[in-house]
């Protein structure tokens, strides 16, 4: 599978890639989105304008029944077929999901505002996706770095930061390897990114957090019953699942739950205790 070029010229009101085609159908009711599907396509037909694209996009492409895959290129597609522009497109994107996340419009409001209240000094952000955690505190003057094994969204990330007034730095890299010194951030965060991920590639991740984070790791993760496909999820957590995984680095760790469930663990220090619950 290729790599998805974001950024890349296109059709005004038109984008396609593999099996999904996007268009821009002025016919249909203002905000609506439609889906059909035949044995080789998936095309989705909308009228959206440059206020409706950003991460509330999120819960209506959930609801669409698509692979992981297809959810991907549906998002993209609906982005570059409302705004002409590829960068105009992008930044406008980022700037109104931003905009939600900040006001709490977003579902994933709570879970960037707890986080941005449990980090200290310094950031590193692990499976940073479109960036939009180290955006948030990049804005507040927080340094920060933001990672991701995809190249085409870590130089989505760079080509769009500028345009929001925002300066951070960004690696392209696998979480379970990244090419940073040892103790080289004083936080080290995991938004929602270990249900991506197997237990072994998990544990293997969160060594290499532990490895980086002078003071904290912050790990959070989706309470669900069944993991969700079309995001990626290939494992579910619980309390006691999380209790686990803390008390596996041999750190001081606490677990609680808040829009899901929260492990920090505190790398400054080595004595273990149990602090399960707060």
């Amino acid at each position: 599978m290729t790599e998805l070029d974001a950024l890349a010229p296109g059709i005004a009101g038109r984008w396609t890639h593999e099996n999904v085609v996007v268009e821009l159908d002025d016919t249909l009711p203002a905000g609506s989105i439609t889906v059909a599907r035949d044995s080789v396509e998936l095309v989705i037909r909308h009228d959206l304008n440059s206020s409706h694209i950003g991460e509330k996009l999120v819960a209506k492409i959930t609801a669409m029944d698509l692979t992981q895959r297809e959810f991907e290129l549906v998002m993209v597609g609906l982005v570059r077929s409302t705004v002409p522009d590829p960068v105009e497109a992008w930044t406008t994107y980022y700037r109104n999901s931003i905009d939600d996340l900040l006001s709490g419009a977003s579902d994933f409001a709570p879970v960037h505002t707890r986080a941005e209240a449990l980090v200290v000094g310094s950031v590193l952000d692990l499976g940073s996706c479109f960036g939009f955690f180290p955006l948030r505190l990049a804005l507040r003057g927080v340094q920060v770095t933001a990672t991701d094994l995809s190249e085409g969204t870590m130089r989505l990330l760079s080509t769009v930061a500028p345009h929001l007034g925002v300066t951070l730095d960004v690696i392209t890299c696998d979480a379970a390897g990244i090419p940073v010194a040892d103790k080289s951030a004083d936080t080290v965060t995991a938004l929602h990114l270990l249900e991506h991920v197997d237990d072994e590639l998990g544990a293997r991740i969160l060594g290499e957090a532990i490895r980086i984070a002078r003071r904290r790791v912050i790990v959070a993760v989706p309470f669900e019953a069944e993991a969700t496909a079309c995001h990626g999820h290939i494992r579910t957590f619980d309390s006691s699942s999380l209790h686990t995984v803390g008390a596996s680095t041999g750190l001081p760790f606490e677990v609680d739950e808040h829009h899901g469930g929260w492990l920090v663990l505190d790398t400054s220090r080595t004595r273990v205790f149990d602090t399960a619950t707060v």
